[in-house]
């Protein structure tokens, strides 16, 4: 039998390792793009799995200073289809990493969120 000592050290290797291949993942999210658009393609906002937005895209046909606030409920529906998909990107590479150790789906880490 191993002694405490080596039991400790061999925790501490796993939990270091276990951080690495969490921030891994974190950092890969952010090279995952998601599209969430509004108004029949109309208006459209890119975004990473980390929910950065990396641009919007507004027809040029809903640029008209009267429906300034029907635009802007379109722009406000885009963000949240793309924060939905950002999400559900996120959500399926954490299972692929989570599975990749042997953890069961839906475990979090303290801290990790």
């Amino acid at each position: 039998m191993k002694s405490m000592e080596e039991m400790m050290k061999a925790a501490q290797q796993a939990a270091e390792t276990i951080q690495q291949q969490m921030n891994e993942a974190q950092a890969k999210l952010d090279t995952i793009e998601v599209e969430g658009v509004s108004g029949g393609g109309l208006v459209k906002i890119r975004a990473s799995a980390k929910g950065r937005i990396l641009g919007v895209s507004i027809d040029d046909s809903l640029i008209v200073p009267e429906d300034k606030g029907m635009l802007e409920d379109l722009v406000a529906a885009a963000f949240n289809d793309a924060r939905g998909k950002a999400d559900q990107a996120a959500n399926a590479e954490m299972q692929k990493v989570q599975s990749g150790m042997g953890l069961p789906p839906g475990f979090n880490f303290p801290g990790l969120g």
